[in-house]
């Protein structure tokens, strides 16, 4: 079971949502360190303009809400994986990239119902 440990959102196109969760406002150069070798892997990180890593400020409207989830925090192994989140789905329910992802309506409702004491299984 993992925790879910802070929602990021977009605030330039959504109100804030209803949740018990901490609350932390997407910026333009937010993003995640994917990269095993980096001390600061499975972390968000500052993305300068240009550079590559996942950007948590897109374009498209999936990371418009993200929960982050405790996975591969405690401790974090390099190659375990990183930037699990669960986040808006893509049309037609399209594969992420290892996140779990749902319709903004059914991710609104969950923000409302879960906090930081929730345990999220995922199988």
């Amino acid at each position: 079971a993992f925790r879910p440990l802070r929602l990021w959102w977009r605030a330039d196109r959504l109100p804030r949502p209803h949740t018990l969760l901490p609350v932390r406002r997407i910026r333009a150069d937010d993003g995640w360190c994917e990269d095993p070798a980096d001390r600061r892997y499975n972390r968000p990180i500052r993305v300068p303009p240009g550079s590559t890593g996942d950007r948590l400020w897109r374009a498209d409207r999936l990371y418009d809400l993200i929960v982050e989830i405790d996975h591969n925090t405690r401790p974090r192994t390099a190659g375990r994986g990183s930037a699990v989140f669960i986040h808006v789905a893509r049309p037609g329910f399209a594969p992420t990239a290892g996140c779990v992802a749902l319709k903004p309506g059914a991710l609104t409702r969950l923000l409302k119902r879960i906090g930081p004491r929730t345990r999220i299984v995922i199988g």
